[in-house]
This record gives C-alpha cells, structure tokens and sequence, in this order.
C-alpha cells in the first residue's frame, strides 16, 4: 500500500536524534537534496514531451569539455536554484560550472555542497539509467567568503554523501556515516521510503565492469587482472565472472551496491596523451561514491591508494578509479604494487 514504511524524513529525524547537540541542519540540507532530485525526475520523465532531450548546441560544452545536454543545464539550475535558497549552504561546487558558485550572504549556512546534476547524460536519448551525485562537507570555522580552496578536503572529511538514480524507480542512495541506506520514491505521496536499510556488497565479485574497448590502452596490472578474470574457473582466480558496462557511474555503482561485482575506469595510455589523471571527478563522482561504498564494506581506490584520503588539488581533478568487492580490490592493489615496484 502507498504511504507505508519509514519515510527519508523520519529515518533522518531517527538518525539526528543518535547525535549529540545536533541542530537539525543537515537533516534539512538533505532534504532540500531530495527535493532537487524529485524535481530533476520529473524533468527526465517528461524530457521528450516538453523538448528537453538533445544538446544545448553544436558547440556547448561544459568545464570538463563535454557536451552539454538541455537535461544537464536544467538539472544544474535546479540544484543550484533549491539549494541558495535553503539557508545551509555557504557555497557550492559543480561539475557544469567552472569556478564554485556563491549563495548570497543573508542564505549562507555552515555547509558545502558539491554535485555532478546529472550523471551518465550520454545516455539521456537512449533511455537508460542516469542520476545525481552530490557531497557534503562543512565550511571550515570563521570562513564568511568561500573560495576553491575550502572545497579541497580529502573524501574522508565529507557529512554525508549520496545519489539518485533516474530509472525505472527513482531511487536515493545515501551514507551520513552509518551505514549507506536505499529509498525508492513512492511517486504517489511524493515520499522517498526506505526499501534498502543497511546495503552491503558482497566481499567476492562474481561480475566486473570495464571498458573493453580501452584494453589495448591499458597498464599491464589491469590487464593481468581483467584476463585472469576471462580465464575463469581455469585460471588462478578459479571462478567464472560476468562482464557488465552501462557507461552509466549511478547505475553501474548502484548495481554493485545491489548485486555485487566491482567497476573500474583506470587510468590509460588515451587518458594520458589528453594530459588526463583519470575518468571520474574526484570531488563530484570519486569521493561521494567512494564515502558509500566504504560504508557498504566496499572498497574505492586508484589502484594505489585508497580514494578518500586523497588530498584534492582543485575541484574538478580526476583520478583512476576502482571500486566495489573487497577482495578482487586486494588483488588489483596487490598487481599494481608488483607493477610499481618492478616484479610484475
């Protein structure tokens, strides 16, 4: 029946209640956040029939040198729209804009919000999953103008973390540092209901998800890693695996959480002649994500060194990124450190 079950509201009320001298801030900021993501599901429900699929223009591109969808303008205005409004918010961060966006003084809040509006927008006119990323971190103490450089904090800094993917259930995944928690938008009250408490991924993969067509960019340890998988049962990692890739970091991530597996996107001899240090952002898709997955006893690094204690140098840096099972992720560490250190 609709309406049943622990609404995002009260499992927030629930949570805020287990931290002492808690004001009801954050609760609040994340709400505002669900709001975005409602209103941005709608937009993508109804993309084709009020003209809102296709490019802005043959020459729009954003900051990161990307094609602009109409999609992704009208997500990014919404997010930012709701969000200087909400009076928690000092400044925020995007991966459409170029420089970090100033709330006006009389709506300032204590926090930072970073967000990627709409994840995977390559595959808005094919139908397939996409999604909203965002982070929370605070504003450091005594700071009245917000800069970059306050963005800057690694991932394991961040209040909470989350995504919403836009699929055939709008779904809100976030962590405030208990655990990471799925809610399904019950479209018929307009609530998000918690359907997934407590996710965990399963500490063996029995599925991996690359982009083959980058194999022959590849550095020798994912390589090494990616064939023994191919091998299968008679290869050294004696089992079988499935391979997946979506092209989409929600509905990839958000499989993993469900089902297991691990994801990849390594850094590659193409990455590299395009001056690249990676795929994914670090302050939009790595740390967000990374924060949940840990959450769910997962693991996130870039082959060399865990995600979240990376200590950004600017908000749209790029690093490798590998994340999911537990002990496929020791393995690739353990290839990439044969690798660096001459034995593989």
């Amino acid at each position: 029946m609709q309406g049943q079950g622990v609404s995002l509201t009260e499992f927030l009320i629930q949570e805020q209640r287990k931290v002492s001298g808690a004001t009801g801030e954050l609760t609040l900021l994340i709400a505002d956040i669900a709001r975005a993501c409602k209103a941005i599901a709608r937009e993508v429900r109804y993309g084709a029939l009020v003209g809102n699929l296709g490019a802005v223009g043959e020459d729009a591109e954003n900051v990161q040198g990307e094609v602009q969808q109409k999609l992704d303008v009208l997500s990014n205005d919404i997010m930012i729209s709701i969000l200087s409004r909400s009076g928690h918010v000092a400044a925020m961060a995007s991966e459409e804009n170029d420089e970090i966006i100033q709330v006006p003084r009389e709506s300032r809040g204590k926090y930072l919000a970073c967000f990627d509006p709409l994840d995977g927008s390559s595959n808005i006119n094919i139908n397939m999953c996409i999604g909203t990323i965002f982070s929370i971190l605070r504003c450091p103490e005594g700071v009245e103008e917000p800069t970059e450089a306050d963005f800057l904090q690694p991932g394991k800094e961040q209040v909470c973390s989350g995504f919403c993917v836009y699929g055939p259930s709008v779904t809100l995944v976030l962590t405030t540092g208990n655990g990471a928690h799925g809610f399904t938008l019950d479209q018929g009250v307009g609530e998000f209901i918690l359907t997934h408490p407590n996710i965990m991924i399963d500490e063996e993969a029995k599925e991996f998800a690359i982009n083959m067509s980058n194999r022959r960019f590849w550095e020798p340890p994912v390589r090494r890693f990616i064939e023994e998988c191919e091998q299968g049962k008679d290869g050294p990692l004696g089992k079988d695996f499935n391979m997946r890739w979506i092209a989409s970091f929600v509905a990839e991530v958000y499989r993993i959480l469900m089902r297991g597996g691990i994801w990849t996107y390594p850094l590659d001899e193409k990455l590299k002649k395009k001056g690249l240090s990676g795929r994914l952002r670090l302050m939009y898709e790595a740390n967000p994500m990374g924060f949940i997955v840990e959450q769910a006893g997962g693991v996130i690094s870039t082959g060399r060194e865990r995600v979240m204690e990376i200590q950004p140098e600017s908000i749209h840096q790029r690093v490798p990124l590998f994340l999911g099972a537990k002990k496929e992720l020791e393995l690739i560490e353990a290839y990439h450190r044969e690798w660096d250190q001459g034995q593989g």
